[in-house]
């Protein structure tokens, strides 16, 4: 089977690493969570998921994003990759979308964007959960309805598989993606 470069996009708190983490068990891909590359940075600025984040900080995550990148071009053939991201409704966010829709054709692996949405008070209140905070992700409320307010989400591409997590459990949207995307044993 040819591997396959999924792209799990959703606003904090919409499920994008727990649904990558169940697609990884139903199709052996590697999830590559945007806070495999957030987090050592985050952790090195004392950064908890409620103070700001300086504007430096982007940079240094930048580069830690542009090894995995390296790292997941020169994996093996056979290996599929789960990457995980916010991308807010702002042009540039789109070279995001470019990247890895180009790592996948260097590959020769097919790309299957995934854009995931949900209420806003259902992610505010997933805020809250303990579970947020042991990968240093945003738990504050107040700040995730002033980001969405201020940033919004970049709308998908034609090409994306459209899924509301409000109420649909992580383990089914993760069906939902492999089936669509073919990837089933």
């Amino acid at each position: 089977m040819a591997p396959i470069v999924y792209y799990l996009v959703g606003p904090p708190g919409s499920g994008k690493r727990t649904i990558g983490k169940q697609l990884a068990r139903l199709t052996g891909a590697a999830l590559l969570d945007n806070h495999l590359s957030n987090d050592p940075v985050f952790t090195a600025f004392g950064l908890d998921g409620q103070k700001p984040v300086p504007a430096e900080v982007w940079t240094l995550v930048k580069r830690v994003r542009a090894v995995v990148l390296e790292a997941a071009l020169a994996a093996p053939r056979d290996v599929s990759h789960i990457f995980t991201n916010y991308l807010t409704n702002e042009e540039r966010e789109w070279q995001f979308v470019q990247s890895l829709r180009g790592l996948a054709s260097a590959r020769g692996a097919a790309f299957v964007p995934v854009w995931l949405s949900c209420d806003t008070d259902e992610l505010a209140r997933r805020m809250t959960l303990p579970e947020r905070a042991e990968r240093l992700k945003l738990r504050d409320p107040v700040g995730l309805r002033e980001l969405l307010e201020k940033a919004g989400t970049l709308p998908p591409p034609p090409d994306a598989i459209r899924i509301d997590t409000s109420t649909l459990a992580p383990a089914d949207a993760a069906l939902l993606i492999a089936t669509h995307a073919g990837a089933l044993f």
